[in-house]
Parts: C-alpha cells; sequence; structure tokens
C-alpha cells in the first residue's frame, strides 16, 4: 500500500513540469491573439493584392516648424495607432481595378496592367470596396489618414522615408512637359513612361516595404479633411457626404514638395483626377 502511495505522488511530480509547459504555452497563445504578434507579415488576396502587416507604434504626425515648405495645416502631434493593421505594398494596378469593376466605355484609362488605377472618386473607390467585398471572405477599406502616414514614415522622422532632399531617382514627379518637367529626361531614360505614372513598385519601396507612398499618384483617404490635423474627420462613407475627402502623398504631376510624409491635401469625393489612385486596407479582425 506504501509503494503504491509512493509511486503515485512520483508521478504527480513528474507530471508538474509538464503542466507548467501546457499553462505557459497556453497564456502565450492567448498574448499572441491579444497583441496580434504571430501573424503573417504578408497576405495575398485572390487578385494577387499583397498586404503588409503594420505594427501598432506611437508617432510624431505632422510636420515640425523647422521642415521646408511645410504648410500651418501640418501641426505636428503624437499619434497612438492602437491595432495592427495590413496595408496594401502599393497602389490598387488597373488591372485589380478592371478585375473588380471590368472595363469602362465612358473613361478610357491608359496604361499597363501594372499602371496604379486613376480617374477614379471617392465614391468610385467605395464602390470598388463593396463589390470586392462581396468576392471574399476579408473585409477592405480605406486607410484613415494617421495610418497611412504611420505607413508612409515608416518609423522615419525626415520630410521623405529617405532624407529631406529629393531627386528623381528616388520617386515620380515633375514628369508633366505641359507643366513641370524636370524629372522627364531621367525616366525617359530609365524606361518609365512621360506625362503619366510609372508602374507600381518602379522605384525603392520605405523601411516597411511600402512603395510609391511618395509621389507616382495622390491617394485617397478615409477622412473627411479638417484643417487642424489634431481633430480628424469622420472616416465613414456617406453617400449624401460632399465634404472634401482627404488625398496624400504627392503625383508624377508637379512639385516634388508635395511628395513629403507630412503634406495634406483634398477634393471633393466625386472628383476623378488623372493623378489620383488608393490603396486598401485589409481587415482582419
Amino acid at each position: 500500500m506504501g509503494n503504491t502511495l509512493r509511486l503515485k505522488l512520483l508521478s504527480l511530480d513528474m507530471l508538474k513540469p509538464v503542466l507548467w509547459c501546457i499553462w505557459i504555452l497556453f497564456l502565450c497563445q492567448i498574448w499572441l491573439v491579444q497583441t496580434g504578434h504571430g501573424r503573417e507579415n504578408q497576405i495575398t488576396n485572390h487578385l494577387g493584392m499583397t498586404f503588409i502587416r503594420v505594427p501598432p507604434g506611437t508617432f510624431q504626425m505632422g510636420s515640425p516648424d523647422s521642415e521646408e515648405h511645410r504648410t500651418t495645416n501640418e501641426t505636428q502631434h503624437l499619434v497612438h495607432i492602437r491595432k495592427p493593421f495590413y496595408l496594401q505594398q502599393t497602389e490598387v494596378t488597373l488591372e485589380q481595378w478592371r478585375a473588380v469593376m471590368g472595363k469602362s466605355w465612358f473613361i478610357r484609362r491608359k496604361g499597363s496592367d501594372q499602371t496604379p488605377v486613376t480617374r477614379v472618386s471617392f465614391y468610385d473607390v467605395q464602390k470598388f470596396i463593396r463589390k470586392l467585398n462581396k468576392t471574399d471572405s476579408a473585409r477592405y477599406r480605406l486607410p484613415s489618414e494617421a495610418e497611412w502616414e504611420y505607413a508612409c514614415r515608416a518609423g522615419t522622422t525626415t520630410a521623405y522615408f529617405w532624407g529631406n532632399d529629393i531627386d528623381c531617382s528616388k520617386a515620380m514627379y515633375a514628369n508633366n512637359p505641359k507643366k513641370l518637367c524636370d524629372c522627364c529626361g531621367y525616366y525617359r531614360s530609365a524606361g518609365l513612361p512621360v506625362d503619366g505614372p510609372a508602374p507600381v513598385g518602379s522605384f525603392s519601396p520605405n523601411p516597411w516595404g511600402f512603395y510609391d507612398m511618395h509621389g507616382n499618384v495622390w491617394e485617397w483617404c478615409a477622412d473627411e479633411y479638417t484643417d487642424d490635423i489634431r481633430t480628424p474627420g469622420v472616416n465613414t462613407y456617406d453617400i449624401f457626404s460632399s465634404r472634401p475627402r482627404v488625398r496624400r502623398g504627392g503625383s508624377w504631376y508637379k512639385y516634388g514638395q508635395f511628395l513629403r510624409s507630412a503634406n495634406r491635401t483634398y477634393a471633393h469625393p466625386g472628383a476623378r483626377f488623372q493623378t489620383t489612385g488608393f490603396r486598401l486596407v485589409l481587415e482582419t479582425e
């Protein structure tokens, strides 16, 4: 009887380390789920859109008083990104747009399959998102203005992710023979189109792997525009609202200073510019 009892106690003692390991693994799993750690760094959907995971964090949104070309609507302030999100690695391409929307008989869009889609209004983008959401179990949306700048900066604090100065080798801008053609010769020699955007991914990505956050085409954000960047506008979609929506990133059309990480502009949600496209956020929670 005594020997049997001792064996049972010994067996329980041997099980304790195993039980502790199981408990620790269980707690680690809970932590991973709650914090978003351990998730895939990249997700590619059925249209070939690749999304990169952006971790939560804190950054200075806007520009310092000392930054050249800054404007009064760029007041610098601390912003907390509390949840991770997945942002599209490139701007939405013509190929991806046509896969969802088909070809338009009324709007002729030039370029190769990998050219960013342009001449799309904020309303058009919402229609694209609704259709895309019906073809996929995932959910898509535009980034907020804060999410966009956070991903654009990718941990940097300078005017552009590479520093405070810009030249034609860094991004697509000043590529308009009628308005500003300072970079036309460089792009022509590099085999890139003149008088329009470049195929997505033609320039080096930022430290987090995103292409063309500076230049190529302006990008719609979800937020209604406000002059005070510290009080962002509504970022939900209202078909009856005609309040201006934020655009970010600059484009091929004009000046390099428009490509700064903090630069802000806006447009009527019904506007279709040859300089404006978009990229999406993929929601995973």
